[in-house]
C-alpha cells in the first residue's frame, strides 16, 4: 500500500515550461553565439589551413578536402546521439565534454605526420566535439525562445560570421608566424572556450501546475511536490497498469506486467530519439532539402581562398575575401531573421528564394578573376548564405513543432550527413579533373538549386494541409450549427 503522502505526490505534476523569450534566455543566446563561432566559424575559416596542408603533404584537392568533410559528416551523424545524451544527462554536461574533445582533437592534429592522422583528429574527433556542443545548444535555444525564435536563431548564428571575420586573417597570421602546426595547437587552446559556453547552459524550470498550490496546503515538501511526467503515453501506461493490478486475476498479472513494461520502454525510447518522425512526410521532404543543400553549403567556404590564390591573388587578400563574406553573412542573418520574424511571407517561401539565389551566385563564381570581382562575389555569396542559414532551423521547428525539435534536429542532421561528407570531396574531384577550382563552385550551385525544388514541394504540402484543416473546421462548425437547430426545434 502506498502511503498517503506518496498517493498525493502521484497526482501532482508539473506543467510544460513556457519559453521566457527573455531573462536568462539571453545568456543561452550568448552561449549559442560563441558555439556557432567556434564550430562552423572555424570550419569556414579552415580554407586558410587547406592551402598549407595541401602543399605540405603534396596531395590532391579531394584528398585534403576530406578533413573538413569528415568533420562536417561527424557533426551530422552524431547529432541524434548528442540530442539523446543531453536529454539523459544535461545540456551543460554534454556541451562541456564536447568542448574538451574539440580542444584535444585539434591539439593532437598539430602533431599529425600523415593525412590519415589529420582525418582522425581534426576530422573525426573535432567533428565529434562539434556535434556534442552545437546540437544541444541549439535545441535549448529553441526551448528558451518562441515569439522571438527567428531573431534568436539569426543572432546566434551570427557568431559564425563574426568569428569567421576575425579568425580567417588571424589563422593566416598564426600560420606565417608558427606554421600550420603551431596555428592548430593555438586553435586547440582557443576551443576550450566551448567548455565555458557549456557552463552557461541551464534547463528551463517547469511551470508548476494548479494542483501545486493544493499540495502545498496539504503540507508536501518541494521534492514531493513536483513529479514531472515525460509524456502522456507514459501516464496512460501507468494508469492502465494500476487498473490491471486491481481487476485482473493472478494468472493475468504477468501478461499485464509485460505490456506495461513494453509501453514504458517505447515511451523512454521516444523521449530520447523520436523514431516516429520518419512517418512525417513533410519532415522527410525537408530532410531531402537538407541533404542536397549540404552538398553545396560547405564546399565554397573551403575552396574560396584556394580559388583566389589560383587566380594570383595575394594570400592576405585571399584571406580578406572570407572576412568580406563573413561581414555580409552577418548582415544577411540579422536582417532576414528580422524579416522572418515579421511573418510577412511564409518562412518556407522566403527560404526557397534565398536558396535559389545562393545557387545562382555560386554558378557565377568562375566568371570572376580579379580581386574586385572576387570581393563582389564574396559579398553577394555572404549575404544570401546568411539569409539562408538564418531561417532554416526556424522552418524545421515549424514543420515538426517545438516539442519534437530536439529529436527532429538530430534526425535532420543525420540525414544531411551524407551531403556534408561527400560535398567537398565531390567538388575536389571535379577540381582535380578540370584543374580549376571554379568547377567546385559549379557543383555546389547545382546542388543548391536542386535542394530548392524540395522546398517548393514542401510549400505545396503546407498549402494542401491548410486547405484540409480549413475544410475539417468548416465541416465541424456546420454539424454544430445543425445540432443546435435540431435542439431548438
Amino acid at each position: 500500500m502506498d502511503s498517503p503522502a506518496k498517493t498525493r505526490t502521484r497526482r501532482v505534476s508539473a506543467a510544460p515550461a513556457a519559453a521566457p523569450d527573455g531573462g536568462y534566455a539571453w545568456f543561452i543566446l550568448l552561449s549559442a553565439f560563441f558555439v556557432f563561432g567556434l564550430t562552423f566559424g572555424v570550419i569556414k575559416a579552415f580554407g586558410v589551413f587547406y592551402v598549407e596542408i595541401h602543399q605540405y603533404f603534396e596531395t590532391t584537392a579531394a584528398g585534403t578536402s576530406w578533413i573538413t568533410s569528415i568533420a562536417v559528416a561527424t557533426i551530422h551523424i552524431v547529432a541524434p546521439i548528442a540530442s539523446a545524451l543531453s536529454t539523459q544527462y544535461s545540456h551543460r554536461t554534454v556541451v562541456t565534454i564536447g568542448g574538451l574533445i574539440c580542444s584535444v582533437g585539434v591539439a593532437m592534429g598539430s602533431f599529425s605526420r600523415t593525412l590519415v592522422e589529420l582525418y582522425l583528429t581534426v576530422g573525426f574527433l573535432n567533428g565529434l566535439g562539434y556535434a556534442l556542443t552545437w546540437t544541444p545548444t541549439m535545441t535549448l535555444l529553441g526551448s528558451f525562445f518562441e515569439k522571438r525564435r527567428p531573431v534568436a536563431n539569426a543572432l546566434a548564428s551570427s557568431g559564425e560570421c563574426i568569428l569567421t571575420f576575425i579568425l580567417t586573417p588571424l589563422f593566416q597570421l598564426l600560420i606565417d608566424s608558427y606554421s600550420w602546426r603551431g596555428a592548430l595547437l593555438i586553435l586547440g587552446g582557443l576551443q576550450l572556450n566551448l567548455c565555458v559556453c557549456g557552463m552557461l547552459l541551464r534547463p528551463l524550470k517547469p511551470t508548476r501546475d494548479v494542483s501545486d498550490a493544493k499540495a502545498e496546503e496539504e503540507g508536501l515538501s518541494q521534492e514531493d511536490l513536483v513529479h514531472v511526467q515525460p509524456s502522456c503515453e507514459e501516464t496512460k501506461a501507468l494508469n492502465l497498469s494500476e487498473r490491471g493490478d486491481q481487476q485482473m486475476s493472478l494468472d493475468d498479472k504477468p501478461s499485464s506486467s509485460r505490456r506495461s513494461k513494453s509501453a514504458e520502454l517505447k515511451t523512454k525510447i521516444r523521449r530520447y530519439v523520436d523514431y516516429t518522425l520518419i512517418t512525417n512526410a513533410r519532415f522527410m521532404v525537408y530532410s531531402m532539402f537538407g541533404l542536397f543543400a549540404a552538398l553545396g553549403f560547405f564546399a565554397p567556404g573551403l575552396f574560396l581562398v584556394p580559388y583566389a590564390r589560383s587566380r594570383g591573388i595575394d594570400e592576405y587578400q585571399a584571406a580578406a575575401l572570407m572576412s568580406i563574406s563573413a561581414v555580409l553573412d552577418l548582415l544577411g542573418r540579422v536582417f532576414f531573421g528580422w524579416v522572418a520574424n515579421l511573418r510577412l511571407v511564409e518562412t518556407v517561401n522566403q527560404l526557397t528564394v534565398t536558396v535559389t539565389l545562393l545557387g545562382t551566385v555560386l554558378l557565377l563564381c568562375p566568371l570572376t578573376a580579379t580581386f574586385p570581382e572576387l570581393a563582389a562575389f564574396s559579398a553577394a555569396y555572404g549575404l544570401v548564405y546568411g539569409a539562408t542559414v538564418a531561417i532554416h532551423i526556424t522552418v524545421l521547428a515549424e514543420v515538426v513543432g517545438v516539442q519534437q525539435l530536439g529529436s527532429a534536429l538530430g534526425f535532420f542532421m543525420l540525414i544531411r550527413s551524407s551531403g556534408g561528407l561527400f560535398g567537398p570531396p565531390i567538388a575536389g574531384f571535379f577540381i582535380d579533373k578540370m584543374s580549376d577550382y571554379g568547377t567546385g563552385f559549379l557543383m555546389a550551385g547545382v546542388a543548391l538549386i536542386i535542394s530548392a525544388m524540395f522546398l517548393l514541394l514542401l510549400s505545396q504540402m503546407n498549402r494542401r494541409r491548410r486547405r484540409t484543416a480549413g475544410k475539417t473546421q468548416t465541416g465541424s462548425m456546420t454539424k454544430s450549427d445543425n445540432s443546435s437547430e435540431l435542439k431548438e426545434t
